[in-house]
């Protein structure tokens, strides 16, 4: 099975039916993923937390909009490459950053950064993609430890969250 490494997989094309010339462009089922369900998402906290929500108990993905245009297979895939991929995203960037993405992650739910994370620090095992490999567990955790520690204030000076 090919497995692509988020690069473009567009095809135009041109269909006629009855005499009409229409332009259709398709995807992947990653690049649907992303620019069609993960980008209106508030924040990479928010996005890894939408991915981990769609895994079930024996750690299949359930979109069924991704499935049905892509097949199950594809969608698979998409799903957890997108799912490594924020999670990888996430461990690269500085904590100051993902203060900010905290912020961000949280207003769309309607509660505070510490709640958000509370509930994030809950489900932390969840949160992970399959198979995320030792280190990546450890450094993931290691990041919502740091981030519970941290928070911005109106001011601008970082103060422990509660």
């Amino acid at each position: 099975m090919c497995r692509q490494q988020g690069i473009s997989a567009q095809i135009p094309c041109k269909v006629s039916l009855s005499g009409n010339c229409n332009k259709m462009t398709f995807k992947s089922a990653f690049e649907d993923l992303t620019r069609t369900t993960l980008q209106p998402i508030s924040g990479m906290l928010g996005k890894l937390d939408y991915l981990s929500s769609l895994r079930v108990v024996g750690g299949c993905y359930v979109h069924w909009g991704l499935v049905r245009v892509h097949g199950e297979s594809a969608a698979q895939q998409a799903l957890a490459e997108a799912h490594r991929s924020m999670l990888t995203r996430i461990l690269r960037c500085p904590l100051q950053r993902l203060v900010e993405d905290l912020e961000v992650s949280s207003q769309p739910k309607g509660i505070t950064p510490q709640v958000y994370l509370q509930n994030l620090r809950l489900r932390t095992p969840d949160l992970l993609p399959p198979e995320p490999g030792a280190a990546s567990a450890r450094h993931f955790n290691s990041v919502l430890r740091a981030l519970s520690s941290l928070a911005q204030t109106p001011g601008g000076a970082t103060r422990p969250i509660a």
